[in-house]
């Protein structure tokens, strides 16, 4: 199949973007959260097609499956999306130089921006809603695990835009076949950013091939650090929190280190995710101290595989430090720069902790789950940035914005 037109179409479309009024934008992803929710058992019937080709023991299961109440829950974020002010347009700075010329640092949107992902199908809405509100084209590329769910969320979004006239090629849907995969890579003059959601190999092989500049989100090796000063009850909670709510997402936990210390409150603090049937891959010393109190159905011996795994599942490692330093060098070695979290009361190890770990969201005493864009008031994301360039993080509208610069004077010339 030749692709090329997916592509000009969507570059074509740019134009179309750039002349509709905030007030239009507003109105088009208003309408478009109301066809969502009534159309919601049809999405939820598409969606079981797509449910039936995987494994119920697939990780990706639980990202994939729509309900009625997670329809619903997208179309809040649409509505989010909204209310919140739309950054393109605004001025970031002013200045007046000695020559009398006049200039100005506007936002813009990107231009046309990509998102391949896997099977998340409320992806599909988070980012047409973010681009839409932004001035910018979006070019979709989901995964066949998701097929028959993006067609349907797509129908939708085509025929909300023809109801304002507005072409639909500002949202295109590539087919899910793995050609259309190399075809965007090499989209060179066409698609403006490239942003790969999904596996950690679906993002490297994104990073390494990919000839159109690429922002990296997704992948989470997320720890928790249990200081010598942390209260057991906040540890209690924070660590169930952290992997058992979602744990198929990115923010989920995958490895607690706690302080030797700390060792006899082992048991108290883990005591949730044994009744959540959470598997352990335990150090030595962990081992020791859970054996005969955490159902030994579920306690394992940890290896060096345990540590820098992205489980994604009911299974976490544990890995016992001396101190604040070697957790530390711990996460340095195995993060993905996702998300961390400390839990301790002293003072200073938190801000040690918050100062010196180097990761997109860093936490003090907090969940991990709430690395988010609707939990961090951004409406919705595009996904978490684990880079440093452009953009770090959950991505929202700001981030979906450039700049350029305005120059006015009258009749100046360089010497």
């Amino acid at each position: 199949m030749n692709y090329l037109h997916f592509f000009e179409d969507a570059k074509s479309a740019q134009q179309t973007m750039l002349a509709l009024s905030k007030q239009t934008i507003n109105q088009v992803l208003t309408d478009l959260a109301k066809e969502i929710r009534q159309q919601a058992p049809n999405l939820v019937e598409e969606n079981q097609k797509d449910l039936n080709k995987m494994s119920l023991d697939d990780p990706k299961y639980d990202r994939l499956k729509l309900t009625i109440d997670r329809v619903d829950s997208i179309a809040n974020d649409i509505e989010s999306v909204v209310q919140l002010d739309n950054p393109i347009g605004s001025i970031i700075e002013n200045r007046i130089l000695e020559n009398k010329l006049r200039l100005s640092k506007i936002r813009v949107p990107l231009g046309v921006v990509s998102v391949i992902y896997e099977a998340r199908p409320n992806v599909t809405l988070d980012v047409f809603s973010l681009c839409f509100k932004t001035g910018n084209v979006t070019v979709l590329k989901g995964g066949s695990d998701a097929e028959f769910s993006n067609l349907a969320i797509v129908k939708i979004i085509h025929q909300t835009l023809k109801k304002f006239n507005i072409a639909p090629s500002v949202a295109v849907l590539l087919p899910s076949e793995r050609a259309a995969t190399e075809a965007l890579l090499n989209a060179v003059g066409y698609i403006d950013v490239l942003i790969p959601r999904g596996s950690h190999q679906l993002i490297s092989y994104v990073r390494s091939a990919s000839k159109i500049p690429v922002i990296e989100t997704g992948a989470g090796i997320v720890h928790a650090y249990f200081d010598k000063s942390g209260d057991v009850n906040k540890g209690k909670n924070i660590i169930e929190n952290a992997k058992t709510r979602r744990v198929s997402v990115c923010n989920a936990l995958d490895c607690l280190l706690i302080h030797q210390e700390r060792l006899l409150d082992l048991g108290a603090l883990t005591k949730p995710l044994a009744d959540k049937d959470v598997v352990i891959f335990a150090d030595e010393a962990s081992h020791k101290i859970l054996s005969g109190s955490y159902p030994s159905s579920l306690l394992k011996t940890a290896d060096e595989s345990h540590y820098g795994t992205e489980f994604l599942s009911l299974k976490m490692s544990i890995k016992t430090v001396s101190n604040l330093q070697e957790a530390l060098t711990h996460i340095s070695r195995y993060s993905s720069k996702h998300s961390e979290v400390i839990i301790a009361e002293d003072k200073e190890a938190i801000e040690i902790f918050m100062n010196q770990v180097d990761a997109a969201a860093v936490y003090a005493n907090a969940s991990t789950a709430f690395t988010d864009g609707a939990q961090f008031g951004l409406g919705a994301e595009i996904g978490i940035s684990t880079q440093k360039l452009h953009a770090r993080g959950p991505m929202g509208l700001q981030e979906l914005t450039s700049y350029k610069w305005t120059i006015k004077g009258e009749g100046q010339t360089r010497e």
